[in-house]
Order: C-alpha cells, then sequence, then structure tokens
C-alpha cells in the first residue's frame, strides 16, 4: 500500500510539473496560477520524501543493494 501511494504521489507531481509549464507558456508568467503550481509540486514531494523515510523507518521499504 506504501509503495502504491508513492507512485501515485509522483504521478500527481509530474501532473503538477507539466501544469506549470502550461502556465508559463499561456500566462508569459503573469498569473499567480504558476506559483500555485509550484507550491503544490513542493509539497507533493516533501510528501512523497517523508513517505519514503518512513517506508525505510517503518522497515516496509528496503533496499536490495549488495554494497
Amino acid at each position: 500500500m506504501l509503495k502504491v501511494a508513492i507512485v501515485i504521489l509522483l504521478l500527481a507531481t509530474l501532473v503538477s510539473l507539466f501544469s506549470g509549464l502550461f502556465f508559463l507558456v499561456k500566462d508569459e508568467g503573469r498569473s499567480s496560477r504558476l506559483v500555485n503550481a509550484l507550491t503544490v509540486r513542493v509539497t507533493l514531494t516533501a510528501l512523497t520524501i517523508g513517505l519514503i523515510a518512513w517506508g525505510f523507518y517503518s522497515g516496509q521499504l528496503g533496499s536490495q543493494v549488495s554494497w
């Protein structure tokens, strides 16, 4: 379930990234929609990093690296 939540947050971050690009091109940076898209993207990224850290801390996520 944790992995699904992380993937959903990553996809939402990508959607926010492209919506910010759309607002930048369409509004030429003159509206606050670009700033709102950036705020949403930063929040989603912070949530994703928090979930990954919690997953490693709780043992639900693990690394398979042999080094």
